[in-house]
Order: C-alpha cells, then structure tokens, then sequence
C-alpha cells in the first residue's frame, strides 16, 4: 500500500460514486465538509499526540492524512505537487 494507491481509490470513488462509500459520501456534500474533517482530525492528532499512546496517534495520523488526500482530490490536486513543494524547500 501506498499514498498513490490511496489516492487512486480515492480518485476512483470521486469519478464512480459507490453507494455507501465514506469516500463518496464526502464528495457528495462538498469541499466544506471535506475540509472541515481535515480541521478536526487535525485537532484529533494535536490531542493524541499529546495525551494518548502511540496506537491512537498513529490512528489519527492516518486519518488526517486519509482526509487530507481526499481534500486535494476535491480541489483537483496531486500528492506529488505537495512532494514536488516539500522537494523544493529542502
């Protein structure tokens, strides 16, 4: 598995809605929404990294990146511009 792979079957969900996708849902109500998760899974990694074992961070982490791919995919953009970005800082 990997952050392509991830972001293809999310690809795939926004061009072929699924009954009783999650994915396909949050397409279906809108980048407001879809950015609102990332807002609180944010939050939800700050408080696990904080307070909580390693398991739940590593859970809300993948959530919040779950979210985030879903957000450029609404937006139309790639994970490799975000790689290419973080390329040209270093």
């Amino acid at each position: 598995m990997s952050i392509q792979w991830l972001f293809d079957v999310i690809e795939d969900r926004k061009k072929n809605p699924s009954e009783g996708s999650y994915t396909s849902s949050l397409f279906a109500e809108g980048l407001p929404r879809i950015a609102q998760k990332v807002g609180e899974e944010g939050t939800e990694v700050v408080v696990a990294a904080l307070a909580q074992e390693d398991q739940r961070l590593i859970e809300e982490v993948a959530d919040l990146t779950y979210h985030m791919l879903v957000l450029l995919s609404a937006r139309g953009l790639s994970p490799e511009l975000v790689l290419a970005e973080l390329k040209r800082r270093h």
